[in-house]
């Protein structure tokens, strides 16, 4: 028991299906060949008829029987075991891949079998094919599997590539089960993984005059996840967890606002990970939110409010700080993959009151394919937010180095009508491995011919206020993708990606996602060397995220899974998260029923 601890800690599994899917490489097939395939390895009954030494080698001539034909062979590698096993009138089993020479049937190297009659599995793992091979015969069996919670043909199709009877079953398995095994293995675990506790209190504030009294009406999806979270934060049994993904420009801040409203009169605390973040959602907060809910806003260096007296606290990390920060039932977290697992926590924990926890929700504005939001949702419930409030007109075109003046007269134009530019670079200094400018060689021909030309990147440790000052004055803004995620530009209607080809389709989306926020007409340029990459061009064909989750998936073979939190340790085998969602519906109504 303690050797299958190790070995299993070796093999990095943790349940019997992950045993289960690590299947053969090969087989050894030592069944008797009912035909003579030539290039392949074949298995005969075989008498010897002759032998002959040949300057250190052996010749070999077998008489087939059931073939009624001869075959020869060589022995390179000879030893004195040979000449006593391969004598004249000798039977045997031998095998070995068969060739064909003038019309001659030829094996070299011929195998001795001791049995025949048996397909042996191979397998090619961290530990001896000896252990590997006991392992699977003490745990993979009919009873565990049907234990699991497979079905019939599932277990049969397990059971067939680990102890096969006959070459079919090799050859003719269904990968569909495979690829459903492996989505249901995964989400067990998950549902394995979530831990429930209750929360500090039921939350019940009255949510219909905040929306009614909002200038705009709520998207069809805006209100469904409005519900589903008023149905989560009801609960006094158990603390919400749920991670609402919008794409960009959806409408999360909607989501967000109604939240703190349903929270009232309890506090409600949302942590952001930048201050221009935190200040645009206090803006918000400041604009849309009833009167009586008084709102604080806490970052480093300055704050707004009074947050000891605050009903909703708006802050970035600075929250973590403060030790006299109020307690709050409702804990929200915006852009929740940019925190750490520890900060994330850590603001929870401040909250939570012995056993029970505030409700806690994460908003993100990274699309990852549906299929992976029904697999995460076994550990986390998951919404998302697909539509955007209103449709935005983007014309996204790639475009070269002869394009360049047709862009010029472009950026004149929306300036012109005073609206703004974003030129986006790869790299802050010159590089001569990178074959496009960077922001410090690009930045003259742009200030000499342009006014209010901004500049900030990564490293700046201003960019918050240049990017503010930008919102305000700018003409132009030069930077790097620190402008990925998050701030409100609402005159932004151009952006270029310069050397689009080396970022991941979700960064370029969300660059994208920068401009036309207000619905204005917009356009989204991809500057490249490589005018015919198919990733580009498939980019420009959709607007939204969650395709374009696909497309990244597809682009990185399904198995190379996205980075960030909610994304690592999916990596499978069969499974084609871009492809399979039908297999994973299933898989999860099967989870649910155990």
């Amino acid at each position: 028991m303690k050797e299958a601890k190790v070995l299993f800690q070796k093999l990095k599994i943790v349940s019997l299906l992950d045993l289960a899917l690590i299947l053969p490489t090969s087989y050894n097939n030592t069944t008797l060949s009912s035909k003579i395939t030539i290039g392949k390895v074949n298995t005969f009954e075989a008498k010897v008829e002759e032998v002959n030494s040949v300057n250190g080698k052996l010749r070999i001539t077998f008489w087939l029987p059931q073939f009624h034909k001869q075959l020869s062979s060589m022995l390179f590698r000879v030893t004195p075991y040979h000449y006593q096993l391969f004598t004249v009138g000798s039977k045997h089993f031998i095998q070995g891949r068969v060739e064909e020479y003038k019309g001659f049937l030829q094996m070299n190297q011929p195998k001795s079998l001791k049995q025949i009659g048996e397909i042996i599995p191979k397998y090619s793992t961290a530990i001896k094919q000896s252990s590997i091979r006991s392992l699977i015969e003490c745990y993979i069996n009919e009873k565990n599997l049907y234990a699991e919670g497979l079905n019939q043909y599932e277990v049969n199709t397990i059971l067939g590539l680990h102890y096969p009877k006959n070459i079919q079953q090799i050859e003719e398995y269904d990968q569909e089960v495979l690829k459903f095994i492996e989505a249901f293995n995964h989400m067990k675990k998950l549902k394995g993984k979530r831990e429930d506790f209750p929360a500090i209190e039921a939350l019940n504030g009255e949510l219909h005059s905040f929306v009614k009294a909002l200038p705009f009406e709520l998207t069809k999806e805006q209100q469904a996840v409005i519900y589903e979270v008023q149905q989560d934060l009801k609960q006094k049994e158990k603390a919400t967890k749920r991670l609402i993904i919008g794409d960009v420009g959806s409408g999360k801040t909607m989501v967000i606002l109604a939240s703190a409203v349903m929270a009232y009169p309890s506090k409600s605390i949302l942590m952001a990970p930048t201050s221009l973040l935190a200040l645009q959602l206090y803006e918000e907060a400041q604009k849309h939110l009833p009167q009586h809910i008084k709102t604080a806003l806490v970052m480093q260096g300055s704050s707004e409010g009074d947050y000891l007296e605050a009903d909703f606290i708006i802050g970035t990390h600075a929250l973590l700080f403060k030790e006299d920060l109020p307690k709050a039932s409702l804990v929200m977290v915006d852009e929740q993959h940019r925190f750490g697992t520890k900060q994330r926590a850590l603001l929870e924990a401040m909250m939570a009151n012995e056993e029970r926890k505030p409700h806690y929700l994460q908003f993100s504005a990274t699309p990852i394919p549906r299929t992976q939001a029904m697999m995460q949702s076994e550990l986390i419930d998951v919404s998302l937010i697909t539509s955007t409030p209103f449709k935005k007109d983007i014309t996204s075109r790639i475009i070269s180095k002869e394009d360049f003046p047709e862009l010029l007269e472009s950026i004149k134009e929306e300036i012109a009508q005073e609206h703004q530019v974003l030129i986006v670079y790869p790299l802050v200094e010159e590089s001569k491995e990178i074959p496009y400018q960077s922001i410090d060689e690009g930045r003259g021909f742009w200030e000499k011919r342009f006014e209010n030309v901004y500049v900030t990147h990564g490293k700046d440790k201003n960019k918050e206020e240049v990017l503010q000052e930008f919102r305000d004055k700018g003409n132009i803004l030069l930077a790097t993708t620190v402008v990925e995620v998050g701030i409100s530009l609402p005159r932004l209607t151009l952006i270029v990606i310069v050397g689009a080809e080396r970022l991941g389709l979700a960064t370029l989306h969300q660059l994208r996602g920068r401009v036309g926020r207000l619905g204005l007409k917009s356009y989204c340029y991809l500057f490249t060397n490589d005018k015919n990459n198919k990733r580009l061009q498939s980019f420009t064909q959709t607007m939204s995220g969650f395709e374009i989750a696909k497309l990244d998936l597809m682009f990185r073979k399904s198995g190379d899974i996205l980075d960030g939190t909610i994304q690592s340790g999916m990596q499978f085998k069969w499974l084609n998260l871009a492809k399979d969602e039908h297999i994973v519906k299933v898989a999860k109504e099967r989870v649910k029923m155990l």
